[in-house]
């Protein structure tokens, strides 16, 4: 008889914790579900090879993470058994952390374990989407479509990140290297000048007076302001880490002009891919937003929102008029979940929805890049020009005099 400890869910989205005992960890999750509990995790309190859940290293890539997914789908399909899909799969992972989870993984299946309760014992590698998704697939006896249907999804979740990267590297470089050449210009040329320049007793123009004054800030309280910036970013980190500050950076980001748009349609696209995916799989409503609200910890307005959406579906609203209650989706997004339900083709919907917004995001990438090279050229040649001029209209006055003087 061996002590367990479980975080289950109720019929009405409600999240329990608590501790049973029970033979084997089989007999208390059958005493858990016939409760008609949804169970979320559950670990045996005492030492053994099934009841410790062991923390790996290292970390695992979306790549890892697709690649694993659809090797494992197509080794079933041909007819692999599970144990030596997942052995095969550990044993030429590239990834360490991932080759030693599949390993314990595979070690927890050839001892009777299920796959999702294997893979539910690393939470660093396979997350709650993963685990919802392989327990519809193991109940609905189609185990290789569900991997493939997480690792089509994990696969689009990383073209777009790789687009939205590739989209922002090169202005952000380019941004970065130029803001250094002229810090190092104001810093380091502009003084050599204002010597000259005060040598002479020149009226300098205004545009110079400006530039050397900001000049000798900058170096006269260089210490001051290193130490200024490092101390924001410090206490901006400490005040981020914090939940009132994640809220404060999700309504910043969704408030900035010309990408706050962007920002927010990168999420609502999350979050109808993941929808669809889940609910294609099996996965029911209430289950599927419970494992929203882990997929979106990283914004705690959509995590909100989703936690009232999860109250009030359990409490039989639909769940068009649930998402309209927040106020945080768009009003296309409602009515088309409103439409779906309707129809009874919600999935479908939400497939169609997440292209469509897929567009939007990738419409604007295309834009973006197209605009910013010119944008960066003139802003940072703008600046250049400002610098060299105010340099050189005194020397053209030291020329003069030089020439009158002669």
């Amino acid at each position: 008889m061996g002590r367990f400890a479980y975080t289950v869910q109720d019929s009405r989205g409600d999240t329990t914790s608590g501790h049973l005992d029970a033979g084997d960890e089989n007999e208390a999750i059958n005493a858990l579900q016939n409760k008609g509990y949804f169970i979320l995790s559950i670990q045996a309190e005492k030492a053994g090879p099934k009841g410790v859940a062991k923390v790996f290293g290292g970390s695992v890539g979306g790549r890892d993470l697709v690649f694993f997914g659809e090797q494992l789908a197509t080794l079933l399909n041909g007819g692999v058994p599970l144990v030596r899909a997942l052995s095969l799969l550990g044993e030429h992972s590239e990834n360490p952390a991932l080759r030693e989870a599949v390993g314990q993984i595979t070690k927890d299946v050839a001892s009777g374990a299920s796959l999702h309760k294997a893979m539910e014992r690393h939470p660093k590698v396979f997350d709650s989407l993963w685990i919802s998704l392989v327990q519809a697939g193991e109940m609905g006896g189609q185990l290789p479509k569900a991997l493939k249907q997480v690792g089509a999804y994990l696969a689009s979740q990383e073209e777009l990140k790789g687009k939205v990267i590739t989209a922002l590297a090169y202005p952000g470089v380019l941004f970065i290297i130029s803001m250094s050449v002229l810090i190092f210009f104001i810093v380091k040329i502009v003084p050599t000048f204002a010597d000259i320049f005060k040598s002479f007793d020149l009226e300098l123009p205004a545009i110079t007076k400006l530039i050397i004054a900001v000049s000798g800030a900058l170096v006269n309280n260089l210490p001051l302001i290193l130490i200024t910036l490092a101390g924001g970013t410090f206490t901006l980190k400490g005040y981020l880490a914090t939940e009132a500050g994640q809220f404060s950076k999700a309504k910043f980001l969704f408030a900035i002009p010309f990408f706050g748009d962007f920002m927010k349609n990168i999420q609502v696209e999350r979050l109808l891919t993941t929808l669809c995916t889940l609910i294609e799989s099996g996965v029911s409503i209430l289950n599927a937003i419970t494992v929203l609200e882990g997929v979106f910890t990283d914004n705690k307005i959509f995590e909100a929102a989703l936690k009232g959406v999860k109250s009030d579906v359990a409490t039989g609203k639909s769940i068009s008029a649930a998402f309209k209650k927040t106020g945080q989706f768009p009003p296309l997004v409602v009515e088309m979940m409103w439409m779906g339900e309707e129809s009874g083709k919600l999935p479908d919907i939400l497939g169609t929805l997440s292209i469509f917004y897929r567009e939007q995001v990738d419409q604007f990438i295309r834009r973006f890049t197209a605009i910013i090279d010119p944008i960066m050229v003139v802003f940072i040649g703008g600046i250049v020009g400002v610098i060299v001029l105010s340099i050189f209209m005194p020397i053209f006055q030291l020329s003069q005099l030089g020439s009158g003087g002669h």
